[in-house]
């Protein structure tokens, strides 16, 4: 690995978790590898460990363009990171609610229905 790879990982393994990405990296098949290097050297190492935004704000931003996206499996990984990253349930809904507003209801929706279960899961009071 070079530099921006292994910044990339341990910024992944901080937001995700090892055992996501341990799971992720367990799954990795010659076929899957290039992309696998590619969003941990890309994603996480050029741009979740730039420092123009911090990780809050990069999971709010994460967050509202899944959900506005309809990308509904990647949702639940992402409000488990945005909690990791300091987020509150609360927050998270306001978030989800703004997408809403401006990526329409059907996608807040299922956004919320998602997250609602994430965070039930989590032992959130507010999400029973």
């Amino acid at each position: 690995m070079n530099e921006r790879a292994d910044s990339g990982m341990a910024v992944r393994r901080e937001v995700l978790g090892d055992d996501h990405v341990d799971r992720a990296v367990a799954r990795t098949t010659e076929f899957t590898r290039p992309f696998q290097e590619y969003i941990t050297e890309s994603v996480w190492g050029s741009i979740w460990t730039r420092e123009g935004l911090d990780r809050r704000t990069r999971s709010c931003v994460t967050l509202a363009v899944l959900t506005a996206l309809g990308r509904h499996e990647e949702i639940a990984m992402h409000v488990r990171a945005a909690i990791t990253n300091g987020l509150t349930a609360a927050e998270i809904a306001e978030v989800l609610l703004h997408t809403g507003a401006y990526a329409g209801v059907p996608a807040a929706n299922a956004a919320f229905a998602i997250g609602q279960q994430v965070l039930a899961e989590l032992g959130d009071d507010t999400a029973l």
